[in-house]
């Protein structure tokens, strides 16, 4: 699988990263240790967990105990005030069974409220900057959903100076105008910045609405070939550094597949997906 540089910190992350949000509900060991040793035939180097994915941080360290070392790790927090921030992150450092971190982040800021609460005295944004110092991670970024997130992320790299960013991109969300806007002009600060970002709902085909869910993922995924190899290659044509797994473990092999087999878009043919995602229901609203 190609590598790509994550920013400043060095580190070549593989196009796709493990999102382990796919073991939310997975309460037996064995299927999730299938699908980490599946991710690691594929040759993919850095995983991406948070204690908001319920199961998935127990799933995930007995498998990773034992092979710390190989893999970029990083993880998140969801708290907003500096106590409880504090007890996620040791908390998660138990459950993933090990004693740092490699990337530690704001998660799910969505909006510049989320923002103002984790920056304000007291607050989160002093527990990942004491970690640093602390040694427990080396880099720090931020994560979040919702059409606000890119200028929203625009706003914190202005008040901080992240090492990485994680926020949703795929055709239906450029169809936006305002949110297209927004995310080229945060791809490129965050270019000119050396500012890793990692991608995420890039196979997203809208919500699911009254259709019954199928699947573990919160939103309605695209689930064949042609969907996902469209979502993949749309995503990795844009100047990022890689996009998560979905939360849904059948899937894997599917993008797995599209990624290895990654050709960039042109920038007609990018256009031409655009306006034809413009049907789709969107997500966030």
């Amino acid at each position: 699988m190609q590598t790509r540089r994550l920013g400043r910190t060095g580190h070549r992350s593989t196009l796709a990263i493990f999102g382990a949000a796919a073991f939310y509900v997975t309460e037996d060991q064995a299927t999730a240790d299938a699908a980490l040793d599946l991710m690691e035939q594929h040759g993919v180097n850095h995983i991406d967990v948070a204690p908001g994915y319920q199961l998935a941080q127990a799933r995930l360290g007995p498998w990773l105990e034992s092979r710390r070392d190989r893999f970029f790790l990083g993880c998140k927090t969801q708290q907003r005030q500096r106590d409880a921030a504090w007890a996620d992150l040791r908390t998660s450092l138990k459950l993933l069974r090990t004693d740092h971190f490699d990337l530690y982040q704001l998660h799910a800021v969505t909006d510049m409220a989320e923002l103002d609460a984790a920056f304000a005295p007291g607050g989160a944004m002093e527990v990942l900057v004491e970690a640093r110092e602390q040694g427990l991670t080396r880099w720090l970024g931020i994560t979040g959903h919702g059409l606000q997130a890119p200028a929203t992320f625009l706003e914190a790299l202005r008040r901080f100076d992240f090492d990485t960013v994680m926020f949703p991109l795929n055709p239906r969300l450029y169809a936006d105008p305002d949110y297209r806007r927004d995310a080229e002009r945060l791809l490129a600060e965050c270019a000119a910045r050396d500012v890793g970002v990692q991608i995420i709902k890039s196979v997203t085909k809208g919500p699911w609405g009254e259709r019954e869910k199928r699947y573990n993922t919160w939103y309605l995924p695209f689930d064949d070939a042609a969907g996902i190899t469209q979502g993949v290659r749309f995503a990795l044509s844009q100047p990022v550094t890689c996009i998560a797994t979905p939360a849904e473990m059948s899937l894997l092999p599917l993008v797995y597949a599209a990624v290895e087999n990654f050709t960039p878009m042109s920038a007609a043919e990018q256009e031409e997906v655009i306006a034809a995602a413009g049907a789709l229901e969107p997500l966030f609203t």
